[in-house]
């Protein structure tokens, strides 16, 4: 999955960018969890759905 599409579905999620270093750290600000994401132009499906059940968020549906 791209990079591009992650952060759309993570905005889509009501998740916010906490701060960038090495990873980015994004928070869901319903629940208050967090989770790192790498700032790889793209990022493998395991890796976008592990992202997805630390932020408490559903895994987005690409056709």
């Amino acid at each position: 999955m791209s990079k591009a599409d992650l952060v759309r579905h993570l905005h889509a999620q009501g998740c916010e960018l906490l701060r960038q270093g090495r990873h980015e750290i994004w928070i869901n600000t319903a629940n208050a969890h967090t989770s790192p994401v790498p700032r790889h132009d793209t990022i493998d499906r395991f890796l976008v759905k592990k992202i997805c059940l630390q932020l408490g968020i559903p895994f987005p549906k690409t056709g």
